[in-house]
């Protein structure tokens, strides 16, 4: 019970969707348009929607703990595994991953009043162009 009350209170838990207007993504990529946090068993469930960089829908879902540990990605998303890191009650960082070689990382803040966040991520592309994209999703 203790552990249910304490990813209810969490800023980040909840349905997210996309915001393009207010959002810089980076060219060539694909979009998450709904991100999903809950709580399964202990562990964080993110369930991630959109289209990859060709507009193919993509479809991934991560389950953990925002331990700074790596845990698998189930889906075809652009990476396989991703540590989160909590940062405070707003923030947390994210490191993603393909075949053990980070692919971006990124900070997530939740807007103080629960509204909105956003996701900022640098990375490098399979090209090896180096690379900046801002997300800015509205609580759904």
């Amino acid at each position: 019970m203790a552990t249910a009350a304490c990813f209810g209170a969490n800023a980040q838990m909840g349905t997210w969707k996309l915001n393009e207007a207010k959002s810089t993504l980076a060219p060539g990529m694909g979009k998450n348009t709904t991100v999903v946090y809950a709580e399964q068993g202990g562990k964080i469930k993110i369930t991630v929607e959109g289209v990859d960089k060709h507009g193919k829908p993509a479809h991934g879902v991560w389950l953990g703990k925002w331990d700074r540990k790596a845990y698998p990605e189930k889906g075809n998303m652009d990476w396989d595994s991703a540590a989160y890191k909590v940062v405070n009650d707003h923030t947390n960082e994210i490191t993603t991953m393909k075949n053990g070689k980070i692919v971006w990382t990124g900070t997530i803040t939740v807007a103080k009043d629960g509204k909105s966040r956003t996701v900022t991520i640098n990375g490098t592309d399979a090209n090896g162009k180096k690379f900046h994209s801002k997300a800015v999703y509205d609580k759904a």
